[in-house]
């Protein structure tokens, strides 16, 4: 079974930037969609963006468009997220999550895409924390 394992987060101030880490257990998972998640205190987790098998297509939560970049690097069995113009509202610890079910971010609407129903494996998260 795949497994994920985060690594990354940390402490930024406001209008800073930060990459996270996602890697995968072995060379399969190339065939899983690959999606980025947050949950902060007391609010329910949130997809953010995710990527396609392949890496043929992303899909992103509209209030992180422009700031936040999916992108896989298959070689090295990593998907990263890359954040920029980072507020305190993205304060959150960060889930990444895989699934291999066809569609999931190209077919799919980037709603279902996003939806943590729609993974079955996932990370043990990293924290992210934006403040001055």
């Amino acid at each position: 079974q795949l497994r994920l394992v985060e690594s990354g987060g940390g402490l930024v101030q406001p209008g800073g930037s930060l990459t996270l880490s996602c890697v995968a257990s072995d060379f399969t998972e190339i065939y899983y969609g690959i999606g980025w998640f947050r949950q902060a205190p007391g609010k329910d987790r949130e997809g953010v963006a995710c990527v396609s098998q392949g890496d043929s297509n992303t899909e992103y939560l509209e209030s992180v468009k422009g700031r936040f970049t999916i992108s896989r690097d298959s070689a090295k069995k990593t998907i990263y997220l890359q954040m920029f113009d980072l507020k305190p509202e993205d304060t959150a610890v960060y889930y990444c999550a895989a699934d291999q079910r066809p569609g999931l971010c190209t077919i799919y609407s980037t709603y279902d895409s996003l939806r943590t129903n729609a993974y079955t494996t996932w990370g043990q998260g990293v924290q992210v924390t934006v403040s001055a």
